[in-house]
């Protein structure tokens, strides 16, 4: 046996191959978070730029730019971009890059696998985009795509779709037992699970959440297939079945989905508080088992997307307050991150400025998530730009600003390279406005009834649409910026130090900058402080 891991350890100790094949049949865990990182960077500017033909549709009432039905395409299309192809595949990366070299192990623990759920991606994608010129064109169903609408009137291309999410989910599935498998089984010897820096953890849980809700998505479009090309029913009510059984089994795997994308936010934002505040992150353990909570909840509270569907009124009141109580442990984080700023030796640096923000829109999304799970309230907010508000508010802010904090945190470690810290402020600001410009007002034209998902409006909405587009041009066009300092920080710039950050800690920190190839071939002796 030692004869072949000695044979093994020559072969890769040479470093990575030359030229494009490197990237093509790499097993190393930093190369894999890298291709991650740049498709879903890629995805996320093509997700950018059918919001853009949306917004720019709605700028002034009546149908001005595009057909209505391309309009709806662009809608769906930039929903299941920006949730499977930008936000899922960004986070893969960061777990990727950073979970071995926080728990001290060599490598992700299936290096082939790793490379085979990251090449599936762009065939997906590339599966998806192409219904775009396909005849009848792209889905037209919205990104939840219920039936009967995308059964019985979805155009042709709907089977491409259903293969593409089929693919992403293996893909996800995959990235999730390497995940877990390289968490429980490869970390440094006295790490224990208490230990982990909560990122680990909330990924720990959050691939968990997706082995699974994903065969649950797999299940419902593969239900819909056989509808569409075998004369079942599942979601037919002439043949006997039922188009809410749909909801029902969509939004089981929709609502713990809504928590795969921002759990993993939770875990950026607790390692990039705790650095800038100097302080310890406040209340470790509860964070941990208020992630756990979250998760768990997350299974039970599903048909609070469905309060107008007619189901019975008991039910109702149960998804109504068994969604309010998701609140109690995202609180208690919210909490959490504040207590450790209070009193903190505070600097402003642009992942800390993206993390504040991060905290602050986060809860403001969270509020009018608790205004949605009120029942007879949600009959008034159902359908109309509400909700658009609500979770663009959570996912942007949320999500997409975790994110960009984690790039801008970890990329002088990547590269070893310091960005431009006056360019990443500006992207911050730039960000930071466009964003409450363009999802703000919605609120209030939800409010007043404007329903979603609509090419078309009445005259009463025209203002506030009008500031909402203007918003997401400059939110859209500052991503540019985020492009350049990116680009520029790996060509060069001021040299990075290997702990980079005045009050980083953790096992990351401990190795040089930029990162070497192979990090952890023996694990690492000392593990104090590891989790910030």
């Amino acid at each position: 046996m030692s004869a072949v891991i000695v044979e093994h350890d020559t072969h890769d100790s040479h470093g990575p191959d030359k030229g494009l094949m490197r990237w093509v049949v790499t097993t190393n865990h930093k190369d894999i978070g890298t291709l991650y990182l740049w498709f879903s960077f890629l995805m996320f500017l093509i997700g950018g730029v059918m919001a853009l033909v949306i917004r720019a549709e709605l700028f002034q009432p009546g149908l001005q730019l595009v057909q209505p039905e391309f309009f709806i395409q662009m809608t769906t299309m930039h929903g299941l971009i920006m949730v499977f192809g930008a936000v899922m595949p960004a986070f893969v990366g960061l777990a990727n890059w950073l979970i071995p070299m926080m728990v001290g192990a060599p490598d992700m623990a299936m290096p082939r696998m790793n490379n085979f759920s990251f090449w599936i991606l762009p065939f997906a994608f590339g599966m998806l985009l192409s219904t775009l010129f396909m005849e009848g064109g792209a889905p037209n169903f919205g990104w939840t795509f219920y039936a009967p609408l995308s059964t019985d009137y979805g155009p042709p291309s709907t089977t491409f779709f259903i293969f593409g999410v089929h693919l992403m989910g293996i893909s996800s599935i995959m990235g999730s037992i390497n995940v877990i498998v390289t968490i429980l089984n490869l970390r440094a010897p006295g790490m224990t699970l208490m230990k982990m820096p909560l990122f680990v953890w909330t990924w720990l849980i959050t691939a968990y959440l997706l082995i699974a809700v994903m065969p649950v998505l797999a299940g419902v479009v593969t239900m819909m297939l056989m509808d569409i090309h075998f004369n079942t029913a599942f979601f037919n009510a002439g043949g006997g079945g039922d188009p809410v059984l749909f909801q029902h089994v969509f939004w089981f795997f929709g609502h713990p989905e809504v928590y795969i994308m921002i759990l993993p936010a939770f875990g950026v934002v607790s390692a990039i508080i705790p650095t800038f505040a100097r302080k310890r992150l406040f209340g470790y353990e509860s964070m941990v088992y208020a992630t756990a909570s979250i998760a768990f909840l997350s299974f039970i509270v599903w048909a609070h997307h469905m309060f107008t569907v007619g189901i019975p009124i008991a039910g109702e009141v149960y998804f109504m307050y068994a969604t309010m109580l998701i609140a109690v442990p995202t609180g208690v984080k919210v909490f959490n991150w504040v207590a450790t700023m209070w009193q903190g030796a505070m600097t402003f640096e642009t992942p800390m400025l993206f993390a504040i923000a991060f905290v602050i829109l986060f809860t403001i999304g969270g509020f009018s998530g608790l205004m949605l799970s009120i029942v007879p309230a949600d009959f008034q907010y159902h359908d109309t730009y509400f909700v658009v508000a609500h979770f663009h508010y959570v996912l942007v802010p949320g999500s997409v600003f975790s994110i960009m904090a984690a790039v801008y945190y970890w990329l002088p470690k990547w590269t070893g390279n310091m960005y431009n810290e006056a360019l990443g402020k500006t992207h911050f600001w730039l960000s930071f406005i466009g964003i409450n410009i363009t999802f703000f007002p919605q609120h209030f034209v939800g409010l007043a009834g404007m329903p979603r998902r609509i090419p078309d409006y009445s005259l009463q909405f025209a203002d506030f649409n009008m500031i909402s587009s203007c918003g997401a041009y400059l939110f859209g066009f500052s991503q540019l910026l985020f492009v350049f300092i990116v680009i520029q920080t790996i060509r060069g710039g001021k040299k990075a130090t290997d702990q980079v950050w005045e009050g980083a800690h953790g096992l990351e920190w401990t190795i040089p900058s930029p990162a070497p190839y192979h990090t952890f071939t023996t694990p690492p002796e000392d593990l104090a402080e590891a989790h910030g």
